[in-house]
């Protein structure tokens, strides 16, 4: 099973808590911003980066099947 992982930038308010659940699946910039480590997120990842996406307090972070 696939899923999409996207981040909207300007919802984005660098509270890191993406970064601190799933490490492998997202960083932040220079200015605290979420980034997508790569293209494709390894399937073993898709509960952090689900856990992720609930934990955003501004909404960034979508994960979808």
């Amino acid at each position: 099973m696939t899923f999409d992982v996207t981040v909207d930038r300007d919802l984005c308010q660098g509270a890191g808590q993406c970064v601190l659940r799933a490490p492998l699946v997202f960083d932040q910039d220079e200015e605290g911003l979420v980034v997508l480590v790569g293209p494709d997120v390894p399937e073993e990842e898709r509960e952090a980066a689900a856990d992720a996406a609930y934990l955003c307090p501004a909404g960034a972070v979508s994960v979808r099947s």
